[in-house]
């Protein structure tokens, strides 16, 4: 595939299908595919659903995404992939920018973004590939941080899992807005309504206690002190 055909497919709308179809709250919904990768690019954590010995289960793990494709660190699902190689996924990415705190509890709510992404993942088998996918998901994390630090040699990329999940199919929803109450009834309580934002930022590095003295923090990770997670 040519540089000019994976830009298209990146700028293409995001897929229609049964299961990236929303049910409710369809206003939530967002169909540009610029959308999904800034979710995606706004975090480095996700939660992995995989089927195991026929139970759901849905574990936290980290990831880094390029244009088209998903990596995931899969060591905590490889079990049931190697059982399941064919098995569809569901891969969901959430950042909580705060609550909605309206006049009557039922009309409360979370302000979010959210991205859905379905899939059949592949292992990642060829060095090259699995060297890139590290370094794409060490770099979404801690930019700056590959070139840093000690690369992975031959043994430890053996014994790294690394997933690749296509990004052709997946759906994405954003709430940011106020109380839905002001023109009900509940208007009339007298009560406080609003938006309690929630921000996370980086804390100061925190030296490991067996480093010797007078080995700083490197540029880019204090300087990301203070700033935004997400």
């Amino acid at each position: 595939m040519t540089e000019t055909s994976n830009a298209a497919e990146s700028e293409a709308p995001l897929s229609g299908t049964d299961r990236t179809r929303l049910r409710r709250l369809q206003e939530e919904g967002r169909t540009d595919r610029a959308a999904l990768h800034q979710v995606l690019a706004a975090g480095f954590l996700c939660h992995l659903g995989v089927v195991l010995d026929g139970a759901p289960m849905v574990v936290p793990t980290v990831y880094g995404a390029t244009a088209d494709t998903l990596y995931l660190h899969g060591s905590v699902a490889s079990r049931s992939l190697v059982q399941a190689p064919e098995a569809t996924v569901c891969v969901t990415v959430t950042h909580v920018d705060g609550l909605v705190l309206a006049r009557s509890v039922f009309e409360h709510s979370v302000n979010y973004r959210c991205a859905m992404v379905y899939g059949v993942p592949r292992q990642v088998t060829d060095p090259v590939e699995k060297l890139e996918g590290l370094r794409v998901l060490t770099e979404q994390a801690a930019p700056g941080q590959w070139d840093y630090a000690r690369r992975p040699n031959r043994k430890e990329l053996a014994a790294t899992t690394l997933l690749a999940l296509d990004l052709a199919e997946a759906s994405v929803k954003i709430s940011a807005d106020p109380p839905d109450d002001a023109d009900t009834p509940d208007a009339a309580l007298g009560l406080w309504a609003g938006q309690l934002p929630l921000r996370q930022s980086w804390d100061e590095p925190v030296a490991d206690p067996a480093l010797p003295s007078g080995i700083a923090a490197p540029a880019h990770i204090a300087g990301r002190t203070g700033t935004d997670y997400c």
